[in-house]
């Protein structure tokens, strides 16, 4: 599999890397200028470097584009490449909005190729277990998830890419907060109604938010509770689910998050309190597993575990989430 990938910083290394691991071959790579960036890359990965990303999607020899760019750049490189019959992986978020999303999904489907969002937490070994166990019915229904995702961000972080909305499309919602969105949408599916509640309270970036709560709930009165924070001081992970069985909880994803872990307890009235504790050890492979899935789904013609309706799903979501800030109330959903 012959791999072009657009945007050469920290996730577009992560994912040349995966490629490398994998085995497919990363032949060409776009930045925007030669600069000692480009030229680590082009020697880390032994890739040619253009400094067009037109130049990659009009290639013959490439057959998959990873799109590792600010979000804002997304819609004109996505739909780009999949005119050019290119299949995509696009990092999260996957748009700036639910219509720029949208004209992504019928895009590949108007030209019959794969678009897959950038949502490595799926491939998380304590995530993905505990989806698995779920599905298993060890839990039972599910009656709630309860998250919160966040980080402290580091000096000068105000003055990032990521406080212009006209780059971002929000602020730590459509950062770290899409990826909650998307768990919390894979447990449970869809959801009828939203309430959300966002706030800037220490950093300058208004109308950007650094701290969003949010409750998602379903037909069933299943519910979503949430908290994203640009305030976390110390970086934290905590995904649970709750069902009539039993919970599962994830707690840490590796590296300054803690060590990654997941529990499982069983509901008994009867019995003394028990656990299972799996702790997952080594460096962070989601990024590896996230490629693998895709480039075997391209190659099985079939649809990936992440598609682009879940990311369009989770812009969605996020709209929703601003909406009801915005308003004060809850938003009901078709």
């Amino acid at each position: 599999m012959k791999v072009g990938i657009i945007g050469l910083g920290c996730q577009g290394r992560r994912l040349a890397k995966a490629v490398k691991e994998a085995g497919d071959s990363l032949i060409v790579a776009a930045e925007e200028r030669e600069n000692d960036n480009s030229r680590l890359f082009a020697k880390t990965f032994g890739c040619e470097i253009v400094y067009d990303w037109r130049e990659i999607i009009k290639r013959d020899d490439v057959e998959v584009i990873i799109v590792c760019t600010p979000p804002n750049l997304h819609r004109e490189m996505v739909i780009s490449a999949l005119r050019a019959g290119k299949h995509v992986l696009c990092e999260k978020p996957l748009a700036l909005n639910v219509k720029e999303a949208q004209e992504m999904m019928d895009e590949a489907k108007k030209n019959d190729r794969k678009l897959k969002c950038g949502f490595n937490l799926r491939h998380h070994p304590a995530i993905a277990q505990a989806k698995k166990w779920v599905d298993e019915g060890r839990i039972g229904e599910i009656l709630f998830v309860r998250g919160v995702y966040g980080i402290g961000g580091r000096e000068g972080y105000e003055k990032d890419w990521r406080m212009k909305k006209e780059i971002s499309g929000g602020g730590q919602l459509m950062d770290q907060g899409v990826h909650i969105l998307d768990l919390s949408h894979w447990f449970l599916g869809d959801f009828s109604e939203v309430f959300g509640s966002i706030s800037t309270n220490f950093w300058e970036i208004a109308p950007l938010e650094d701290n969003v709560f949010f409750v998602l709930k379903t037909k069933k009165d299943q519910t979503s509770f949430c908290h994203v924070s640009w305030t976390q001081w110390k970086n934290l992970f905590s995904f649970e689910i709750y069902g009539k069985e039993g919970y599962l909880a994830i707690k840490g994803l590796g590296g300054s998050y803690d060590p990654e872990k997941l529990i499982f307890g069983k509901r008994d009235f009867k019995k003394p309190f028990t656990e299972e504790i799996i702790d997952f050890r080594g460096e962070d492979k989601s990024w590896l597993e996230e490629w693998k899935e895709f480039a075997l789904a391209i190659k099985e013609n079939r649809q990936s575990l992440i598609s682009g309706s879940d990311g369009l799903e989770a812009v969605k979501l996020a709209e929703a989430v601003y909406d009801s800030a915005q308003k004060k109330q809850t938003i009901k959903l078709q």
